[in-house]
């Protein structure tokens, strides 16, 4: 194993120990990823690493064992199609060394079927999922993890920015979707998600990019982020091809001032509604909380999407080195949606901003 995984895996252990875990049970996911650095093959056929006190090892395919033992040397267990996993699980679970009633944690993205079995294979086990643990540690990156998405968002202003720069008249979405994978690609980075919406498009959240053209007078919201270096970047701009109406304006400033908002009120030991609240609480107040209708962010890590939430209803305690997203938007149907996106990194003084480029909207023609 590398010395990150040796590292995170006893950090790991030390958080067993903490919250008085027996077995730690993590399937072929980013959990996976960030304990192991192993991300198996997955299919119907069970893997999992199974870590324990004072052992860690592996349920894999048998097929699958050569190309795995390249990433780790923990061990392995493996079964054949013609045997099932049954038997190397048993012999798993006896290296483990479990206590009778076990405390069980499960990665809650591991497959339903393998968590039952290895559930049935531990008859009175007391199970929970892995927030006080594998879940504890992701939360709070580390200066590695920041530099590489430090990286990744300084790409992203540059994909951004390629998007508004290709707007002309009579261009469509996908078209400015091109030309920001393009950026990612030329930079060795995975091209994650592209969401350029034009227009009355923007006032859906989750617009599906398309054939829409651009034409004077349109708003422009791109969101986009890709992988570079096994870490991601999530950004929201936008910008205005022509004179921007007053509309626009207005609510680009109301929007402005609720991200400014959210961003003041990032400090270390607050929950995260306290986050959602200050970004909701200028929206509401400008008149427009009916046009908000999403949480105000989401953590950021390995995955895009990953705790902690900033939702209304979040008690999580904010830490230092927690990842997450500041997004409050204003969706305004038939007209635009002007949402600004930033991800910061929790520090002692407050947030932190990952990107490089101003919020001011971009305008074009």
């Amino acid at each position: 194993m590398s010395t990150t995984s040796n590292r995170r895996l006893e950090a790991l252990r030390e958080r067993m120990r903490a919250t008085e875990t027996d077995l730690v049970a993590i399937g072929p996911s980013s959990h996976m990823m960030y304990v192991a650095g192993l991300d198996p093959h997955g299919d119907e056929r069970p893997v999992m690493l199974l870590v324990s006190k004072d052992h860690a090892g592996f349920l894999m395919p048998a097929l699958n064992v050569d190309s795995s033992r390249q990433k780790t040397d923990l061990p392995f267990f493996p079964w054949r199609d013609d045997d099932g996993p049954d038997a190397a699980l048993a012999a798993l679970l006896k290296a483990s060394n479990l206590p009778e009633a076990p405390s069980v944690v499960i990665d809650e993205t591991m497959r339903a079927d393998f968590a039952l079995l290895l559930l049935d294979a531990l008859p009175g086990a007391k199970r929970r999922f892995t927030d006080d643990t594998v879940g504890h540690l992701r939360a709070r990156k580390d200066e590695d993890e920041y530099r590489r998405l430090k990286a990744s968002a300084v790409l992203n202003d540059s994909a951004a920015m390629a998007g508004f720069d290709a707007l002309k008249p009579g261009v469509t979405e996908l078209e400015v979707a091109a030309a920001i994978r393009d950026v990612y690609k030329a930079a060795g980075a995975v091209p994650v998600f592209t969401s350029v919406c034009f227009a009355g498009n923007g006032a859906f959240p989750h617009h599906h990019t398309g054939d829409t053209k651009l034409k004077e007078g349109d708003a422009v919201l791109i969101d986009t982020g890709g992988r570079l270096d096994g870490y991601p970047s999530d950004m929201t701009r936008v910008g205005y091809y022509g004179k921007p109406d007053a509309e626009f304006e207005k609510v680009h400033a109301i929007v402005e001032r609720a991200v400014a908002a959210a961003l003041a009120a990032a400090k270390p030991g607050i929950a995260a509604k306290a986050i959602d609240k200050a970004a909701r609480d200028v929206i509401t107040e400008a008149g427009y909380g009916e046009y908000f209708t999403h949480r105000t962010g989401h953590g950021l890590g390995i995955d895009i999407h990953e705790p902690p939430y900033m939702t209304a209803t979040s008690e999580t305690v904010l830490d230092e080195g927690m990842v997450f997203s500041i997004e409050p938007g204003i969706y305004l149907p038939g007209k635009f949606g002007l949402r600004l996106e930033e991800i910061v990194i929790m520090r002692a003084d407050g947030a932190e901003i990952l990107s490089d480029l101003p919020r001011k909207a971009q305008i074009r023609g």
